[in-house]
Parts: structure tokens; C-alpha cells; sequence
């Protein structure tokens, strides 16, 4: 049977492809799940203009993500930590934690697309990642100090 993707679906394809799978699948999942449309004139057309929303949206998102990561560059925050003689702490700094962090600075950043690559461990100065869209990571500086 072929089918219309309406939205993203993992190892299978991407909005507006146009794809055979088996009766089935596309019955008792893609279609309850409004994944996928039957394919006809109609239905592409549709797929179309449902394909230009996405990419103006994707193309804002985008821009605002640019814009928070010119903004997040300029910006680093500092957690206060309760740590050993050696500078060591009891526990590590997560990305909810940073998140946190960046909150009370008054910037609003989604604990999910931060990216710690090394375990936070001892006080210091560290570079940290956040995914703000696909092809936009920010980097900013957390400082982590003693309490």
C-alpha cells in the first residue's frame, strides 16, 4: 500500500515521502496515529502545503535559536557547591542543575538540550553545550564554586 508521511517517522521517512509498507502497518499504526495518509491527489497536494508550514516554521526556530545563542554567549552562570578540601564535590553537577542555574539569571533553558560531556565533578570552570536546534549549539561557562 502507498502511503503519504505526514510527520517524521524514525527508519521509515520524512514528511511529504511518499512510501509502500505493508497493509497492516499502515492500518493499525500510521494511520490511528495520523502518521500517514492514503496516497492521492488530494492527500499530496495537502502534504505540500503542510511541507511549507514546516519549513517556515523549522526556518523561525531557526532564527530564534540564533538569536538565544548569540544571547547565551555572553551570558555564563555560576552554582555554588558544597566541596572537600580537595575540591572535589560531594555529587556532580547535572544538566538540571545548570538549568536551574540559568533560571535565576532569567534565561529559560530546557534541562534536555544541555549537553554535559564530562562529568562535573570538582570546582572550576567548564564549557557546556545546548542543543538549541539541530544545526544550533550555543556553548556557554558554568562556574562552580565553593559554598
Amino acid at each position: 500500500m502507498k502511503v503519504i508521511l505526514i510527520e517524521d517517522v524514525q527508519n521509515l521517512g520524512s514528511v511529504g515521502d511518499v512510501i509502500q509498507v505493508k497493509e497492516g502497518y499502515a492500518r493499525n499504526y500510521l494511520f490511528p496515529k495520523n502518521l500517514a495518509r492514503h496516497a492521492t491527489d488530494s492527500n499530496l497536494k495537502m502534504i505540500e502545503e503542510i511541507k511549507k508550514r514546516k519549513i517556515f516554521a523549522l526556518e523561525k526556530e531557526k532564527k530564534e535559536a540564533g538569536q538565544l545563542k548569540e544571547k547565551l554567549s555572553l551570558v555564563s552562570c555560576t552554582i555554588p557547591v558544597e566541596a572537600g578540601d580537595d575540591d572535589r564535590l560531594f555529587g556532580r553537577i547535572t544538566a538540571q542543575d545548570i538549568a536551574k542555574a540559568f533560571e535565576e539569571e532569567g534565561i529559560s533553558i530546557d534541562k534536555r538540550k544541555i549537553v554535559v560531556e564530562e562529568d562535573i565533578k570538582k570546582l572550576g570552570v567548564y564549557h557546556v553545550s545546548i542543543k538549541l536546534h539541530p544545526e544550533v549549539i550555543g556553548e556557554v561557562k558554568v562556574w562552580v564554586v565553593k559554598k
